[in-house]
């Protein structure tokens, strides 16, 4: 009698996973890829230094998936950062947790562990197949795949779908499944930009002279969409087109919603964090002694280059002459953010198959037998390693389930 076989589409670290767990229960497996090769987002990511996970508390760290905590919570539940961190360990990679917490292989680098992991999973029956690039499915229930030689169709007892979300479209997370799924019924909430940057109405002058300038430290203010108010210091950059950076980053739920809801959304930078302003208001109102503003700043505030060119942006010719709105200005400095980059240029994306459409096991209520995992569900979270935590441990989630549904149904 033969294995049950899986197949699954998409060969990012959810769709991996949940290969490695199918497989080792002994279902056959087949990972589709849309691309020339699988893991290329997970690649980009570990450009910078692979971040694999976060040595948050448990509590905390389920804190960082916002209205879809509880659920988020059950997979890490299975599958946490401590899971993750043994699991590398298996493989072969050592892993440290970082100053800021977060969690990196000791050699900073993605490919060894992914080049590891495939030829694993390969030796261990799994079967890959790339450039297909699925397009839903025939008459008779086909997964049907375009690829360089036509179309191809596939039989499967059962279907794991991780194909990412809308970030990224060059490495394969284009967001095309939605017509599919939604056309047979799947609730899917829309894709938007998630841990992205904004625009910003600069003057062509401080665009063209300061972008991809640093601000750092800053500490950013704002209010969300129920009305609380929150701060957090970090770093971000100025870019051509507005703002980005890991400060930003970690508040762009935030600020997406309120301008959604706004139309636009009122970010403050607090410029020269640790000095007091009464203190700042009384070293501005100083003599300048004939020198120029740009060096009475430098002199007197510590503020020069794009933080000083920060105030030319918000502050009329008077204002900039007085002590006291200077001071006030460099502590809450507004920036009107306008909308959120394309999602094409985003880390990740928010929006997906609403978790209300899956039953505990992540199968689609709507589909016996298909699963879903990764970014296509519809959660977010900032940078930091809780995004390909939460991949991991759905995938994971979404291969036991199709296991447990293929045993059922022999």
């Amino acid at each position: 009698m033969s294995s049950p076989r899986l197949a699954i589409v998409g060969g990012g670290p959810a769709g991996l996973m949940a290969a490695e767990v199918a497989c080792r229960a002994g279902v056959a497996v087949d990972v589709y890829e849309a691309k020339g090769s699988v893991g290329r987002k997970f690649l980009i990511a570990g450009k910078g230094g692979l971040n694999l996970t976060h040595s948050d508390p448990f509590e905390v760290f389920v804190s960082r998936y916002r209205e879809r905590a509880d659920a988020v919570a059950g997979w890490l539940r299975d599958f946490d950062a401590d899971a993750l961190r043994g699991w590398a360990r298996a493989q072969g990679v050592e892993t440290y947790v970082g100053t800021s917490g977060r969690v990196f292989p000791l050699d900073r680098k993605a490919a060894p562990l992914l080049r590891g992991w495939v030829r694993r999973l390969k030796e261990d029956g799994v079967r890959f197949h790339v450039q297909h690039r699925w397009q839903g499915w025939d008459a008779d229930g086909a997964l049907r795949f375009a690829t360089p030689d036509g179309e191809v169709r596939a039989q499967a007892d059962a279907t794991a779908l991780a194909m990412g979300g809308g970030s990224w479209p060059e490495l394969g997370s284009d967001g095309a499944w939605v017509a599919p799924l939604a056309a047979r019924g799947v609730d899917i909430a829309p894709l938007q930009p998630a841990n992205c940057g904004f625009d910003i109405a600069w003057t062509p002058y401080f665009a063209e002279r300061h972008a991809g300038a640093p601000l750092k430290p800053v500490v950013a203010h704002w209010t969300d969409a129920q009305g609380h108010a929150h701060a957090l210091q970090g770093e971000c950059v100025a870019s051509a087109h507005g703002i980005e950076g890991s400060l930003v980053y970690a508040l762009a739920a935030d600020l997406r919603e309120v301008i959604a809801r706004d139309g636009a959304a009122t970010l403050y930078l607090d410029l020269v964090p640790g000095r007091d302003e009464a203190r700042l208001r009384a070293d501005l109102a100083r003599a300048r002694n004939g020198r120029s503003l740009s060096e009475h700043l430098r002199r007197q505030a510590g503020v020069s280059g794009v933080k000083a060119a920060l105030l030319h942006e918000v502050l009329d010719k008077p204002a900039l002459g007085d002590a006291a709105v200077l001071a006030a200005t460099l502590k809450r400095l507004p920036l009107r953010l306008l909308r959120p980059r394309p999602i094409a240029e985003a880390i990740s994306s928010a929006g997906g198959v609403r978790l209300e459409a899956l039953d505990a096991s992540l199968m689609l209520r709507e589909l016996p037998g298909v699963f879903c995992a990764g970014e296509m569900l519809d959660w977010e979270a900032p940078t930091g390693g809780y995004l390909l935590t939460a991949c991991f441990a759905s995938g994971l989630r979404a291969g036991r389930g199709a296991v447990d549904w293929l045993r059922a149904a022999a």
